[in-house]
């Protein structure tokens, strides 16, 4: 099983949703750099369950204990090692899962690949609660990226068929990102009063922060995400990233390009199914001439009127902004009756699933994301 990632820095994720414990090392971060718990804790409270009506019921701390690797706030060049305890399990909510795999999610594919002796409890190795190291890794890095100027701003794009208005790369550009604002991150706020802006304004509803442009999409979302909870069911979103500060020329072609290493990561999130740069998919409808991003001069430096391409050309950046969208799927855990099969009679069986779940993931996996990007681009900067 493969639980780790990088070259030029090594990210290693252990533990199950449902384990005494979940985890991760981070190896290659040099001697000396300043953490900022306050910081970091605040980016892991983005993600942690159970603080909205959005979000599954099991509520967990979610605050990381370091083992190794800092002294006091600095690191000390040896791994970090760092651990969060889960202490909201109920694991006999999914003892009916042994038998009965829920359609859309690993339950089946887990016990063809590890048999009897596979965790089935909250998912296992599989659950989305394995996002919560990533994003103590990732919340690190991303603060070692602001000291080289590199900074990563997220959005919910869309959930079903609600879509946030406007430009991300636009709104932030325009005013959108405050550099002197405590939390790298999520672009939150009122897209029409720029100048107030600052990273930590959201925008207010009912229930919680929700990372979108426009108040009034993210309100409609939170009400497509309470209607298909009312029946029992899931939806699911996109998420749209852009990376600002990254340099022309990171990168490589081929097998190590940014696109690669961006997407290594990104499928290892949970109910990730498509990932896509710039135009994407609708660049396979448009021209050249359409599609090319002209070069220009902007104050001596060469820039392009349009960034179709995500900043990134050949598998290296071109000095851009870097975007890309991720696609989730809906939770595939719903409260709905479904059709399965009964794995020791080999019958054909019904399944209403137990357990606590995100009728919606997408707003919890805004940070995920963030912090996916923050490893991958780190490790290629310190190739």
């Amino acid at each position: 099983m493969s639980s780790s990632y990088g070259k030029n820095i090594k990210l290693t994720i252990f533990g199950q949703s449902h384990s005494k414990g979940i985890g991760m090392t981070l190896e290659g971060i040099p001697a000396g750099k300043k953490i900022d718990f306050e910081k970091l804790d605040r980016f892991m409270e983005r993600r942690a369950p159970g603080r909205n009506a959005f979000s599954t019921t099991r509520k967990e701390a979610d605050k990381p204990e370091f083992l190794s690797g800092v002294v006091g706030d600095t690191t000390c060049g040896t791994p970090i090692a760092a651990v969060i305890m889960n202490t909201n399990t109920r694991s006999q909510d999914y003892d009916i899962l042994k038998d009965i795999p829920r359609p859309g999610h690993a339950d089946y594919t887990g016990f063809i690949r590890y048999g009897e002796n596979r965790d089935y409890t909250g998912g296992g190795h599989f659950s989305g609660r394995l996002t919560a190291p990533m994003c103590i890794a990732g919340g690190i890095v991303l603060q070692l990226l602001e000291e080289k100027g590199i900074r990563i701003c997220t959005r919910i794009a869309s959930i079903g068929g609600v879509k946030d208005e406007g430009d991300l790369t636009a709104y932030c550009l325009g005013g959108g990102i405050d550099t002197k604002a405590d939390d790298a991150g999520t672009v939150m706020g009122d897209g029409e009063n720029k100048e107030s802006f600052h990273i930590d304004i959201v925008n207010p509803g009912a229930e919680g922060d929700f990372p979108t442009i426009s108040e009034e999409s993210g309100r409609k979302m939170q009400e497509l995400i309470a209607e298909k909870k009312a029946e029992g069911d899931s939806v699911g979103g996109i998420v749209e990233c852009a990376i600002f500060g990254v340099p022309a020329g990171i990168g490589d072609p081929m097998f190590d390009g940014i696109e690669n290493k961006l997407a290594q990561i990104i499928f290892g999130i949970p109910a990730v199914k498509g990932l896509e740069f710039g135009n994407g998919f609708e660049a396979a409808g448009l021209t050249g001439s359409q599609n090319n991003d002209a070069f220009c001069l902007e104050n001596g430096q060469v820039k392009t009127r349009t960034n179709n391409c995500g900043g990134i050309l050949g598998g290296i950046s071109d000095g851009m902004p870097i975007t890309f969208r991720v696609a989730f799927k809906p939770t595939p855990s719903i409260a709905k009756e479904q059709d399965s099969i009964n794995l020791s009679t080999m019958q054909e069986a019904k399944l209403v699933v137990p357990g606590r779940h995100d009728p919606c993931i997408v707003p919890r996996a805004v940070p995920v994301v963030e912090a996916a990007a923050a490893l991958a681009l780190y490790d290629i900067i310190n190739a």
